[in-house]
């Protein structure tokens, strides 16, 4: 299983618009990706019911998990996405 520790790069953590950003991310991989705050339970990174669900705060730790084929490249570029905090997925 590929996994990435990420610290949340948006102040207002997975919330509102950053939860969308990061929902649309994740489904535009195509693989079945995962997401917990750190010692927490995991939760499909792909629901926004379950993301927002988290309550995962800016700062906070949160650890992405697949076991997909092309997983580690997925993971690289959703991890970016959340450290920095930006509005899209990079290109990959």
């Amino acid at each position: 299983m590929a996994e990435r520790r990420v610290t949340i790069g948006w102040p207002e953590g997975l919330h509102a618009r950053p939860a969308s950003v990061f929902v649309r991310a994740v489904t535009s991989t195509g693989l079945p990706i995962t997401i917990a705050k750190e010692g927490g339970n995991p939760v499909n990174a792909a629901s926004m019911l379950g993301l927002l669900g988290l309550g995962a705060e800016g700062g906070d730790t949160v650890v992405l998990a697949s076991d997909a084929d092309g997983a580690d490249q997925a993971l690289d570029r959703v991890a970016k996405l959340v450290q920095e905090g930006l509005d899209e997925l990079p290109a990959a």
